[in-house]
């Protein structure tokens, strides 16, 4: 497995609910890092999904990502 790296990206505005753990580890993870809380959230789920073992979703993805 490739290791994480955190970088600053252009994103869209949404809205998810979360558990309260995840919550705080994301917070310390951001305030170590020194990134928003947002960044982490967004880099966590890129680095997810190009991770994942859905290789028809990553097909999808990367297809429709060049439109």
């Amino acid at each position: 497995m490739s290791k994480f790296e955190p970088t600053k990206n252009e994103k869209t505005v949404i809205s998810i609910r979360i558990d309260k753990e995840q919550l705080n580890i994301i917070d310390e993870i951001s305030k170590r890092i020194d990134i928003s809380r947002n960044e982490v959230i967004n880099q966590c789920l890129e680095y997810a999904i190009n991770n994942s073992d859905f290789k028809d979703i990553n097909k999808y993805i990367n297809e429709n990502s060049q439109n």
